[in-house]
Parts: C-alpha cells; sequence; structure tokens
C-alpha cells in the first residue's frame, strides 16, 4: 500500500472514529435526538474495519494512525466545532504526523 493511500485510509478512519464519537457526545449535551446512536455505533464499527485494511502489524498501525488522528481531530474542531486551531495546536499536530512518517516510512526487513 503506498503512502498516500495509506494516509488516506488513516483519515477516513479517524473521520469515522471521531464521527462515532462525536455524536454521543451531541446527545448527552441535550443537542441531539438518541437516534444519533445509532449511526454513532455504525461509524465506530467502520472505524474498527478500516483499520483492519493495512497489511502492517496491528501495533504499527495503531502507532502511525495516531499521528493522523491528531490533524483530523484539530481539522474537525475547525471545520466542524468552528474553532480555528491555535499555533501550538498545528505545532503538536506536526510533531505527531513527523512521528508518524517516522513508523510508516521505516526500513523494514522482509517478514
Amino acid at each position: 500500500m503506498n503512502l498516500l493511500t495509506t494516509t488516506l485510509l488513516f483519515a477516513v478512519t479517524a473521520i469515522a472514529e471521531i464521527l462515532g464519537c462525536y455524536l454521543p457526545l451531541l446527545w448527552l449535551k441535550g443537542r441531539a435526538p438518541i437516534w444519533v446512536l445509532a449511526p454513532a455505533a455504525l461509524s465506530l464499527a467502520l472505524f474498527v474495519y478500516l483499520l483492519t485494511l493495512h497489511p502492517i502489524a496491528a501495533g504499527r498501525v495503531y502507532a502511525a494512525y495516531g499521528g493522523v488522528y491528531v490533524a483530523t481531530a484539530l481539522a474537525w474542531l475547525w471545520f466542524v466545532q468552528g474553532i480555528r486551531p491555535s499555533l501550538w495546536d498545528v505545532l503538536g499536530a506536526s510533531v505527531a504526523i513527523l512521528g508518524m512518517a517516522i513508523i510508516v516510512l521505516a526500513p523494514r526487513a522482509a517478514p
């Protein structure tokens, strides 16, 4: 799987996870009806399925996914919740993405 495909898959996976957690939060705060829990559960199931599509060891997938998740969560903060990330948010996400790149791009011996 190439880097672009992997990164896009991570981004879609992060959106599924964030949506699966955001909808129940809206319900708990009284800003959405209880039926939003059904699409939230489906979104979390999709999140779990998407993580299985990566061909590398699960621990590396979760570690690398974390970097993309951080950046995607900040994009969600800005575009869905209307809160612009600070310079420190962007710096932190950049460090997380750098960590993800090191994990994903590291040379590995064939199994």
